[in-house]
C-alpha cells in the first residue's frame, strides 16, 4: 500500500479518538484463549510491568496534542493490561489526574477500564468514583462456562471472585460506575445459558467477542464449512431481540442493525468505518489495536514511539492505513458480496492469512453471512409489519 497514493485520490486518515493504555503488562489469570500471551505474539516478556509515571505524562501529552491538533473536544481512554489493577491504587490515581489535567478542560477525557474483576473491591471502585473511571468488566457467563477458560496459573477458576467484584460494581453505591461486560463465545458454552448469566448483573452494554484466529490458526470449534459460531450469535440474538424489553445493549447486535438500516458502524468488528483507535505499551511505544497479536509476531507494532513521535505520524502508516480506508482493503470475494458494507471483512486480525496478509475474508466469514442474514431478515420482517400497520 502506497499511502501517498492514497493521498493524491484525495483519501484523508481519521484522527484517533480512542486511546488504548496498556498501563500493565502482566495479568494474574491465565486464560487459555489469551490473545497477549497465548497467541502468537510474545513481546510482552519484553516490557515494563507497568507505564511508569514519566511516561505516563508524555502519553497524556500527546494525547492533548493530537486531540486539540484535529479539532477532536473528547477522547475515550481505556485503562488496560494485562490487568490494570495491578499498578494499584496511586498509579491509577496518577495516572487519571494527569490524563485530565493535560486535557481538560477545551478536550473531554471519557475515562474507561477494562479488568477481569478478580481485585475489584470498594478501594478500587472509591477512587474511581472520586477520579471518574467507569469499569467494564471481562466474565464468560455461568460459572462452570466461565471456569473452563478464566483460570488462575494454578488451574483454579474465578467465577466465584469474579461475581463478588461484579456484585459490588452492580450495587446502588457504584452502579453508576459499569459500562458492561465482555465475553468470549465458546461453543462448548450453552448461548442462552451464556446470556441470561450476564444478565443478571444488569449491565448497561454486553460485548460478544468472537475467539480470536485466523486462517493459519483457526479458532476452537471451526470447521471451513461451519457456521457453528454464527448459530451460537444467531440463539443469543433471537432471545435479545424478542425479549418483552430491552434487558441491555449488545453491541455488535446494534452495531449491525445499524448498518442494515444504512447508518455508519461504530466499531471495528463489522462495517467500514475507519479505525480510530491506537494503543499505547507499558513502554510507550504506539501500537495499532492490540488484538493484531493474533496474527503473527509483531503485527501490531510499529516504529513510533510517544517519547519522539506524535500520534499524528501514526495516521500515516501504511498499517494503520488499511484500517482506515474501508471498501479498498477489502479481499475481492469481501468487495464482491452483497453483505461488504455491513459485514466489512470482519475484524481485521481475523482475514490474516501467511502469503497474503490480511487480504483475505475473515476466518468466520461463514458465521458472519449466517448471522447477518438473520438479523437483516428479522428486521425487515418487522419493518414491513410497521409500515402495513401505517
Amino acid at each position: 500500500m502506497d499511502v501517498e497514493d492514497l493521498l493524491a485520490l484525495g483519501w484523508r486518515p481519521t484522527p484517533f479518538r480512542e486511546f488504548v493504555l496498556k498501563v500493565h503488562s502482566r495479568c494474574n489469570l491465565a486464560c487459555d484463549y489469551c490473545y497477549m500471551y497465548e497467541m502468537a505474539d510474545q513481546g510482552w516478556r519484553d516490557r515494563p510491568r507497568r507505564m511508569a509515571r514519566p511516561v505516563v505524562e508524555r502519553v497524556a501529552e500527546r494525547i492533548a496534542e493530537h486531540a486539540r491538533a484535529n479539532g477532536r473536544t473528547g477522547v475515550d481512554v481505556i485503562l488496560h493490561g494485562g490487568e490494570p489493577l495491578l499498578v494499584g491504587l496511586d498509579h491509577l490515581r496518577h495516572t487519571a489526574q494527569v490524563l485530565r489535567k493535560a486535557n481538560e478542560p477545551d478536550v473531554h477525557v471519557d475515562l474507561r477500564l477494562q479488568t477481569n474483576g478478580v481485585l475489584l473491591d470498594t478501594h478500587f471502585l472509591d477512587l474511581f468514583d472520586e477520579v471518574g473511571v467507569r469499569v467494564g468488566v471481562s466474565v464468560d457467563g455461568a460459572s462452570d462456562d466461565h471456569d473452563r477458560h478464566r483460570r488462575r496459573a494454578n488451574g483454579r477458576g474465578t467465577h466465584a471472585e469474579v461475581r463478588a467484584g461484579l456484585e459490588l460494581l452492580a450495587s446502588p453505591r457504584y452502579r453508576h460506575l459499569m459500562t458492561g461486560l465482555l465475553t468470549t463465545v465458546d461453543l462448548e458454552s450453552d448461548p442462552v445459558t451464556t446470556y441470561e448469566a450476564l444478565l443478571e448483573f444488569d449491565p448497561p452494554a454486553v460485548d460478544l467477542l468472537l475467539p480470536h484466529g485466523n486462517w493459519d490458526a483457526p479458532p476452537p470449534g471451526w470447521a471451513p464449512d461451519g457456521t457453528a459460531h454464527g448459530a451460537w450469535l444467531t440463539a443469543v440474538f433471537d432471545r435479545w431481540y424478542h425479549a418483552p424489553r430491552r434487558e441491555t445493549n449488545v453491541r455488535l447486535f446494534t452495531e449491525i442493525i445499524r448498518l442494515v438500516l444504512g447508518a455508519p458502524s461504530r466499531t471495528e468488528s463489522v462495517g467500514l468505518s475507519p479505525a480510530a483507535l491506537v494503543v499505547v505499551e507499558t513502554d510507550g511505544s504506539i501500537e495499532q489495536v492490540d488484538s493484531l497479536r493474533s496474527a503473527y509476531d509483531g503485527a501490531a507494532a510499529t516504529p513510533l514511539h510517544t517519547l519522539t513521535h506524535a500520534f499524528d505520524e501514526a495516521l500515516y502508516l501504511p498499517s494503520v492505513a488499511a484500517r482506515q480506508i474501508g471498501v479498498r482493503a477489502l479481499s475481492p470475494t469481501c468487495a464482491d458480496c452483497p453483505l461488504a458494507r455491513v459485514c466489512g471483512g470482519g475484524l481485521y486480525p481475523h482475514r490474516y492469512r501467511s502469503g497474503s496478509g490480511f487480504l483475505n475474508p475473515s476466518v468466520y466469514c461463514q458465521d458472519l453471512f449466517r448471522l447477518i442474514t438473520h438479523v437483516r431478515a428479522t428486521v425487515a420482517a418487522d419493518v414491513a409489519r410497521l409500515r402495513e400497520g401505517r
